[in-house]
């Protein structure tokens, strides 16, 4: 269990936590924490006492709400993406027993039979060894995922896809959402609006709620072009420290404006 910042072996951390910990030490703007390696989420989930004593050791540090994903040992690499596999518990609260059974929901999300099947589709030989970082939780007022490239056409755009509040509905596919494409110069050139007549947000006892969302703001664009072009602009900085394709989540924040959330390869193309 180590800062965030401070991963840098995928075998024992997973590729997620490594890419976060790079993004960090390049100045993206990503949410601080912690990685837990794989064989650290086994100890805590087999109820070791060293490991339990280790997380009441950086309980102080979590005075905050946080965020607890998956960063599975194979998991978002340049030949697989585990998108919508592996749990993602949000607005966690900053104690010992909720982020250990936070930590337990990601580990076994690892072990279902999606999970297990998507492995064995990929050719992943062996058990799954969950990885997993503990990130503040970012309350965003719009979310969503941006592709640096067409991810089915393969045109040379920007493709960014929005919604208010938490990406998850994005991602979980529960809502359209607004879609949008940006030249590499900057420009944007679509602007279609979705219906995003739902949206998750956090409640106020933690944990997160889903909530209605009137029409006339349901059928109205989430982002602004001062957003879209902060949302190019991180585009461009992720492809400077990673290289390559970029598939990003990425959060609004009204406090602290945009946060990156994960990065992975871009892993599906169309013909």
């Amino acid at each position: 269990m180590i800062p965030l910042r401070e991963a840098f072996d995928a075998a024992s951390f997973g590729g997620k936590a490594v890419q976060l910990g790079e993004a960090i030490r390049g100045g993206l703007p990503v949410p601080d924490g912690f990685a837990l390696s794989a064989s650290w989420v086994e100890r805590l989930v087999n109820d070791d006492a060293g490991a339990l004593e280790e997380l009441r050791g950086i309980a102080p540090l979590l005075r905050q709400r946080v965020a607890v994903r998956s960063s599975a040992v194979g998991e978002d690499s340049a030949g697989a993406s585990f998108a919508g596999q592996h749990a993602t518990v949000l607005d966690v609260t900053p104690e010992v027993d909720a982020i250990v059974a936070a930590v337990r929901e990601v580990w076994a999300s690892g072990r279902t039979d999606s999970a297990l099947g998507y492995r064995r589709r990929m050719g992943i030989a062996g058990d799954p060894q969950v990885g997993i970082v503990v990130q503040r939780m970012v309350e965003s007022s719009a979310a969503g995922v941006l592709f640096s490239r067409d991810p089915l056409s393969g045109d040379d755009v920007r493709v960014i896809e929005a919604a208010w509040g938490l990406g998850e509905v994005v991602v979980a596919g529960l809502v359209t959402p607004d879609r949008f494409r940006v030249t590499r110069a900057g420009a944007v050139i679509e602007r279609t609006p979705g219906f995003k007549d739902l949206l998750i947000r956090r409640a106020s006892v933690g944990g997160t709620e889903q909530v209605e969302v009137a029409d006339d703001r349901a059928e109205a664009l989430c982002l602004d072009d001062a957003q879209l072009l902060a949302l190019h602009r991180l585009a461009e900085a992720c492809e400077r420290v990673y290289g390559g394709e970029q598939d990003l989540e990425w959060a609004f924040e009204d406090e602290g404006g945009l946060f990156l959330l994960q990065r992975r390869p871009i892993t599906v193309r169309g013909s």
